[in-house]
């Protein structure tokens, strides 16, 4: 590799800042702290129970054009939560696997009960 080349690929590598977190282990803490607003995880469950409904309707019905929904729903119910209650930018713009994960994990937990859609 030239000397021009190695330059050029450190500089992309240092351009670039690794993510603190390892494990999905790791983000969720930091998920749940950025979800601290009661009227933002409401948001999260509601649209993530309407995503399960577009699911079901589109199988349901074979009409399959619904699922374009499912993003604008999902996402729709969440960035309301963030900017007009949590005021802050959602996880997914830099981690947007872990984040898709902590949705439905939290989703999972609120019914469950380990987390819950009241103020802590």
């Amino acid at each position: 590799m030239t000397t021009e080349a190695k330059s050029t690929e450190e500089k992309a590598t240092q351009a670039k800042p690794a993510s603190p977190f390892t494990s999905f282990s790791q983000f969720y803490p930091y998920y749940l702290a950025e979800h601290s607003d009661p009227t933002c995880r409401t948001l999260h469950f509601v649209g993530s129970w309407l995503v399960l409904g577009v699911i079901a309707m589109a199988v349901y019905t074979t009409n399959w054009a619904l699922l374009w929904l499912i993003p604008v729903i999902g996402y729709g119910f969440a960035w309301v939560g963030h900017f007009f209650f949590e005021k802050n930018k959602p996880a997914t713009f830099k981690h947007p696997f872990y984040s898709l994960l902590g949705d439905w994990v939290m989703f999972k937990d609120i019914l469950v009960g380990k987390v819950s859609l009241k103020r802590e």
